[in-house]
């Protein structure tokens, strides 16, 4: 059954894995040399794109199982 206490905490949850997400991609992005996001949009590397997005996987696997418990 879904309680309000239930609910809270599961939204709490999200907030706080969407946060720790975002910092610790900024992060990332912070210590890769170059820019990230210039190097995809603007000159389209793909193999940067690639790394971002496998680093983004990574990161939430992270954040899934250190919530889950």
């Amino acid at each position: 059954m879904l309680t309000l206490d239930v609910f809270l905490a599961t939204v709490l949850y999200a907030a706080l894995g969407i946060v720790i997400f975002i910092v610790s991609f900024v992060l990332v992005d912070k210590l890769t040399p170059g820019e990230l996001w210039r190097e995809i949009i603007e000159r389209k590397n793909m193999a940067v794109a690639l790394l971002a997005g496998a680093v983004a996987i990574g990161i939430s696997n992270i954040i899934a199982a250190a919530v889950h418990g």
